[in-house]
């Protein structure tokens, strides 16, 4: 029998960045509610560029989630972290299909959001384990907060893009919850302030770019 190489786990990590960053998955359940009416040049544009943000999100969740379970040292908190991570697959390609729809193209920085977040994960996890939960906890809620506002934002119009963003939420919030409620820790103030800077600087770049 062959014996794994000291590259595996390189190998299968790069091959999950480059399909989280390049590759539409296929979502385990159907994109929520139909296509809408046309909309207008001004609509669409602004669902396109809310809809790439969500999609270089959901990129930076995938490696968030393989960065902890990378460096987790809890099976139990392993299989935890890749089960969100399946789940979250979802999301992924309801937003790249919404982007499809819309006739545009993802961030041109996916990559560079799948490193910088895998890293982040990697780090929180090597903390310890309740912290890399109290992590999900704290980015699932400055996530659910980041859908409500592009809720608020969405055309009325875009029914589609509004389903998906409301679903995501929800699947958002049970993550959280189930986080904290497997032992995760809250995260000190200075640490979920840095949280919100570099989520704000990825969301108002991907917006353009």
């Amino acid at each position: 029998m062959p014996q794994d190489s000291p590259l595996d786990p390189l190998l299968i990590a790069l091959d999950r960045a480059l399909k989280a960053a390049f590759v539409t998955p296929h979502p385990g359940r159907p994109i929520p509610a139909p296509p809408p009416p046309p909309l207008s040049d001004a609509q669409r544009d602004l669902a396109a560029r809310l809809m790439r943000v969500n999609h270089a999100g959901e990129v930076a969740a995938q490696a968030l989630y393989q960065g902890q379970a990378a460096v987790s040292r809890d099976p139990a908190t392993r299989e935890f972290l890749l089960e969100a991570a399946r789940e979250e697959t979802d999301h992924l390609a309801w937003c790249r299909r919404r982007l499809d729809e819309l006739g545009a193209r993802p961030s041109l920085l996916n990559p560079l959001w799948y490193a910088g977040s895998f890293a982040i994960g990697a780090v929180a996890a090597a903390v310890s384990d309740r912290a890399s939960l109290g992590f999900v906890t704290e980015t699932e809620r400055q996530v659910e907060a980041h859908l409500t506002d592009h809720l608020e934002r969405m055309p009325e119009a875009d029914t589609r893009s509004r389903a998906v963003l409301e679903a995501m939420r929800r699947d958002e919030i049970a993550h959280g919850a189930r986080a904290q409620a497997a032992g995760g820790v809250e995260l000190p103030v200075p640490v979920r302030a840095l949280m919100q800077g570099v989520s704000r600087v990825m969301t108002r770049t991907a917006f353009w770019i």
